[in-house]
């Protein structure tokens, strides 16, 4: 019995239910009719203000039909309703205000970013690798032994003793000063800062790289240093053999500075024949180095590698630069601002000039091995 009372009740609930969806739907059907009914009147009341071109209280302020209305000659067109002719009405063009020049372009501030684009630089090297040194005075000199006729032996009781023979020649290593300048105005140092510093830098830079020209191949003439490349030891080619490679190459002129009793301690070519050297591959077409997934060549054959547009294409030099050349600083870079010239006061000009001072010497030129790839 409980249980038909309880299904009783339940239909009593789901008829109300049902009663109340009914009517939600009959009074949301309701709202609909009014909201499309009061739309209808909207468009309807938009569209005959559209069509209102009598240029009475609907026409809109600012449109081509109110300028047309407004214009001091519409007044000829009621005069020629009822005859022939015709006006010309020249109305006024709309412009846009846009960021062309001659519009708003004066007003849009470029967004300025203080930080130069500088040129690209070159790596150098030649400092890093030879010995460091200082001087107090205008040239270096130091002894270098130029004989070695060793005959020491095994002597008899009241035999003369074999003589040797040692000598020394004394070699001098001048200093030079490298140095260059530029000009620039007093106003712009004043009111860009940044712009010195990039100045100083650069200039700087200029002074590297004729430092690491000089150090490589200055000749020792005039006032140039005596660099390294003019007193290498030329490469031997005794040990060349037929189909030698790039890389035998440089071996022989490893085993050529170990002979030597002046083990190399690095080498330097050119940076587009290092590059060649990474795509080298064996007769199965298997990759020497360690291909395009592998790290970049930074030794061949247990010695650092160093490339550089410095050395020409095809040429390479190995050495033992730390015991092989010494480089004594005399006067480190460093950058003078002058405006004491006449033309510079006058002009409110500025000469920027930056110079350094130092001694190369070449000690054992037998250290250094310099030569040339087979074809």
């Amino acid at each position: 019995m409980e249980t038909l009372d309880l299904i009783k009740k339940f239909e009593g609930h789901h008829a109300q239910v049902v009663k109340l969806l009914d009517d939600t739907n009959e009074a949301v059907k309701s709202v609909d009719a009014r909201v499309n009914a009061r739309l209808v009147d909207i468009e309807q009341k938009m569209a005959r203000r559209r069509g209102n071109v009598s240029g009475g209280a609907g026409e809109q302020a600012g449109s081509l039909g109110a300028e047309l209305i407004a214009h001091p000659d519409f007044a000829q067109i009621k005069s020629l309703a009822n005859s022939r002719g015709k006006v010309t009405l020249e109305l006024k063009t709309v412009t846009a205000i846009s960021s062309a020049v001659g519009s708003g372009a004066a007003l849009v501030a470029p967004d300025f970013r203080p930080d130069s684009v500088l040129i690209q630089r070159r790596r150098l090297f030649v400092r890093d690798l030879v010995s460091p040194g200082s001087t107090i005075g205008n040239a270096v000199m130091y002894p270098r032994q130029t004989l070695r006729d060793l005959h020491a032996s095994v002597v008899s009781e009241g035999n003369r003793k074999p003589q040797s023979g040692i000598t020394f020649d004394i070699e001098t290593a001048p200093v030079r000063t490298i140095a260059h300048w530029t000009k620039t105005s007093r106003q712009i140092l004043d009111d860009a800062p940044q712009l010195q510093s990039t100045v100083d830098s650069e200039l700087r830079y200029g002074l590297s790289l004729a430092e690491e020209q000089e150090m490589l191949f200055g000749d020792g003439t005039g006032v140039h240093v005596y660099g390294v490349v003019p007193q290498s030891t030329a490469y031997e080619t005794t040990r060349n053999v037929a189909l030698d490679t790039w890389f035998d190459t440089l071996a022989h002129g490893l085993a050529q500075s170990e002979v030597a009793l002046l083990p190399a301690s690095g080498i330097v070519m050119n940076i587009d024949d290092l590059e060649k050297l990474k795509v080298v591959k064996d007769s199965l077409g298997r990759y020497i180095g360690g291909g395009p997934f592998g790290p970049p060549i930074t030794s061949i054959w247990g010695r650092p590698v160093v490339g550089t547009p410095v050395m020409a294409a095809g040429n390479w030099l190995t050495g033992a630069f730390m015991i092989g050349a010494q480089i004594y600083d005399r006067q480190g870079a460093s950058v003078l601002v002058s405006t004491e010239n006449e033309d510079d006061f006058v002009t409110n000009m500025a000469s920027i000039l930056c110079e350094e001072r130092l001694a190369f010497a070449v000690r054992r030129p037998q250290a250094f091995i310099y030569g040339s790839f087979p074809s």
